[in-house]
C-alpha cells in the first residue's frame, strides 16, 4: 500500500535490518570502534552507576542524620529496589537466597530495563539490548550462576540428578536425557537472551515505521494521501506507550525467569 504512495509523492523508505548497524561514530578501525548502539550503552551503564551512587550517598547520609522519612528521589530508589527484592526475589527464593542472589538480580533487572528503554527515547531510538551482545552477556551471567547455585549445594550431583531425574524406567533415560539435557542446559540461556532480543528488534521495526510513515504522508505524499500521516503518527504514539510496557515487562520477566532457574537449581529434589 504504501508502496502506491510512494509513487505519486516520493520515496517511502521502509526500516530495514540496517537499523541495527548504525554508522561509527569513534575510533574507526580498531577493536573499541564505537557506533550509536554502543554509545546508547555506555551511557545507560554511566546513568545507572551514577543513579546507585546517589541513592547510595542519600541513604548513607539519612542513617547517620537519623532522618528517617525519605524524600521522593530516595523514595523512588527504595520503591524500585525493593520490587526486586520482595516481588521477584524473596517471592521465588525466600529472604535468606533471596537476599544471597539480590545483588545480580537487581543489577539484571535495572540493565535490561535501562537499556531497553532507550528504544523510546529521542535522539536515541533503538534499545541497547537490540543488537545480542547485551542479551547474550545478560543470559550467560544467569545461566552459570544457575549452574553455580546448584554444584554449591548439590555437587556433581546436581548434573546427575537433572539428565537423570529420579523414578524414571532405565530405558526411558534413552529419551528424557537428551531432552533434560537440551532444555534445561541449553535452551534456557538460549531462550533468555532470543526473547529479549526479538522484543526489542520488533519494537523498533515498528516504532520506526510508524514515525517514517508519518513523515512520508506528512512532508511528501501529495493530496488527499498526507490525511494517512495523522493516522500513523497515532499508531505511532500508541505503539510508543506499549514499547514503556515492553521495557518493563522484559525486565521483569528475564529478572523473574533467572530466579526460577535459581530456584530449580536449589530445589532439593536435585
Amino acid at each position: 500500500m504504501l508502496s502506491l504512495f510512494a509513487a505519486e509523492g516520493g520515496e517511502f523508505s521502509p526500516p530495514s535490518i540496517f537499523e541495527f548497524y548504525p554508522e561509527i561514530v569513534a575510533f574507526e578501525g580498531t577493536p573499541f570502534a564505537i557506533n550509536r548502539i554502543m554509545m546508547i550503552r555506555l551511557i545507560v551503564m554511566v546513568v545507572l552507576i551514577v543513579l546507585f551512587w546517589l541513592w547510595t550517598a542519600k541513604f548513607n547520609k539519612a542513617v547517620k542524620t537519623g532522618n528517617v522519612v525519605p524524600g521522593r528521589f530516595q523514595l523512588l530508589g527504595e520503591m524500585a529496589l525493593n520490587f526486586v527484592r520482595k516481588t521477584i526475589a524473596h517471592d521465588q527464593l525466600g529472604e535468606k537466597d533471596g537476599e544471597r542472589f539480590l545483588p545480580l538480580l537487581t543489577t539484571i533487572f535495572f540493565m535490561v530495563f535501562g537499556m531497553n528503554i532507550t528504544g523510546i527515547i529521542p535522539f536515541a531510538n533503538i534499545a541497547g539490548t537490540s543488537v545480542i551482545g547485551i542479551p547474550l552477556v545478560l543470559a550467560a551471567a544467569a545461566y552459570v550462576t544457575f549452574i553455580y547455585a546448584g554444584v554449591k549445594k548439590h555437587g556433581v550431583k546436581f548434573f546427575k540428578n537433572s539428565l537423570f531425574p529420579s523414578g524414571v524406567p532405565a530405558p526411558f533415560y534413552i529419551l528424557v536425557t537428551p531432552i533434560e539435557l537440551l532444555s534445561t542446559f541449553i535452551l534456557r540461556p538460549v531462550t533468555l537472551a532470543l526473547r529479549l532480543l526479538m522484543n526489542m528488534i520488533a519494537g523498533h521495526l515498528l516504532l520506526v515505521l510508524c514515525f517514517s510513515a508519518t513523515q512520508f504522508f506528512f512532508f511528501q505524499a501529495e493530496g488527499l494521501m498526507s490525511l494517512f500521516g495523522a493516522g500513523t503518527l497515532l499508531f505511532g504514539f500508541a505503539f510508543t506507550l506499549f514499547e514503556i510496557l515492553v521495557a518493563v515487562l522484559q525486565a521483569y520477566v528475564f529478572t523473574l525467569l533467572t530466579t526460577v532457574y535459581i530456584q530449580l537449581a536449589l530445589a532439593d529434589e536435585h
